[in-house]
């Protein structure tokens, strides 16, 4: 089961009020989401977007059961996207704020509609289902004999198998490097090189041994599993991540509703900087004001509770 991460916290800084609506960006398993519908009944909306059409079915499945279906389901719209498309899938599902004139007294019925269906707050959270690690058979668990897939979305992109199979050394090293911070990026790649001219590596059993080889000893008894950092680097280019939120978060603030808040929970550093370098710059220019001016962090309690949560950073921001 799939635990939300800083659920506490993104209520807290995301503040969901009766009948406002909320878009999650990455909704899979709704943990996020369900918290704040009940925040904001009775008419409060939720816009879902996630890229994995498997996880938005399981989803919607979810919802249409008899625990879920009579109190949520009318108010969840569920899309199958990149959320680098973000305000082109708001703006079609009618969540369109417009920013009424100074001055202006009265607005048109169809201005208040418009209102009525702005967006009053956004959660990226930028980590990955639990279910693409148990159950989607798609290579994203070092733990598992799979194909070397990770992508999101099954019918498009490149997948990890074709990356480290035709990919240059220098080009494989570059992404472990910035995407994995991983140390021995060098010796890694050259191992992945010389093992692939043998044979094609398919399975991520081969590459955690490919690893294995390539790295000390010591690198491989520490508390964090030595091919962590190699498989986060892999998938966060197989799914084009860094590209996708770069340029998902200027239109988040286009389709937010002045007053509205936006949330951001990052597993990376270089997500975490390119968070932190969007809002200082919308700060300067006067459209933001941040509400954590450090990140916050899980605490103890929900380290021990769910592991995963260990490296989360949640930084958040209202518009003004």
């Amino acid at each position: 089961m799939h635990i939300p991460v800083l659920q506490k916290e993104v209520l807290q800084y995301l503040d969901p009020r009766p009948n406002q609506n909320f878009v999650d960006a990455t909704i899979g398993g709704a943990g996020h989401a369900l918290a704040i519908l009940e925040k904001n009944r009775p008419k409060g909306k939720i816009l879902g977007i996630d890229r994995d059409p498997d996880i938005l079915k399981i989803l919607k499945q979810r919802l249409q059961t008899q625990k879920y279906r009579e109190a949520y389901s009318d108010r969840v719209i569920l899309v199958c996207e990149n959320f680098a498309n973000l305000k082109t899938v708001a703006e079609k599902e009618g969540f369109q704020p417009i920013h009424p004139v100074r001055g202006q007294r009265r607005l048109a019925g169809a201005q208040r509609k418009q209102i009525s269906n702005g967006v009053h707050g956004i959660l990226f959270d930028l980590g990955f289902s639990s279910w693409h690690l148990a159950e989607s058979k798609r290579g994203f668990s070092f733990l598992k004999d799979e194909p070397l897939d990770m992508r999101y979305a099954k019918s498009s992109g490149v997948r990890a198998e074709e990356m480290i199979n035709q990919q240059s050394q220098e080009e494989i090293e570059k992404i472990l490097r910035e995407y994995g911070e991983e140390r021995f990026a060098k010796h890694i790649s050259k191992e992945i090189v010389e093992a692939r001219k043998k044979k094609p590596i398919k399975t991520t059993f081969q590459l955690v041994e490919i690893i294995k080889k390539a790295v000390p000893g010591w690198y491989q008894h520490k508390k964090i599993h030595f091919a962590t950092r190699t498989f986060q680097a892999l998938r966060i280019a197989v799914n084009s991540e860094i590209s996708s939120l770069e340029k998902a978060l200027p239109q988040a603030l286009d389709i937010l509703t002045p007053g509205g808040r936006l949330a951001v929970i990052s597993f990376h550093s270089l997500e975490d900087r390119i968070v932190k370098y969007f809002f200082k710059k919308e700060t300067e220019k006067g459209t933001i004001k941040i509400l954590t001016k450090k990140p916050v962090r899980p605490s103890n309690e929900e380290i021990k509770i769910n592991p995963a949560a260990r490296s989360a950073k949640l930084r958040a921001a209202v518009k003004t």
